[in-house]
């Protein structure tokens, strides 16, 4: 990727292409990223059948795609520890493990939400 001081509209293509990139490589390289992603092609028709106001549909879609968001952030963290080394190291670990905490309360997040929304 080379960094150019582009700015304006070819900033927001490179922007878009480098973002582009990133979402194909996690669905190739990420089972949970496919899992995730796949859990949202699913739920978000139902959430918009469910849904009986546009704040609801919002919130149960809203935190499928967080799900999504915190999944390819922690994807990007244990990249770059990876790519750091094999070796293990406690900080690392704790990183990793940070991580994956992170992306089970955003999944923690959705079920408090359609469960509000679906059984309320």
């Amino acid at each position: 990727m080379a960094f150019q001081n582009h700015t304006g509209w070819r900033r927001l293509v490179n922007a878009t292409g480098y973002s582009w990139a990133g979402l194909k490589a996690a669905w190739r390289n990420e089972e949970a990223f496919r899992q995730e992603g796949l859990l949202c092609a699913v739920l978000t028709p139902l959430a918009l059948w469910l849904g009986s106001t546009p704040v609801e549909r919002a919130l149960l879609i809203g935190s499928l795609l967080l799900i999504v968001i915190v999944e390819l952030l922690n994807t990007g963290i244990e990249a770059a520890i990876d790519r750091i080394g094999p070796e293990r190291h406690e900080l690392s670990g704790r990183a990793k493990d940070i991580g994956s905490a992170a992306v089970f309360v955003a999944l923690l997040n959705a079920a408090v939400v359609w469960l509000f929304i679906v059984f309320t």
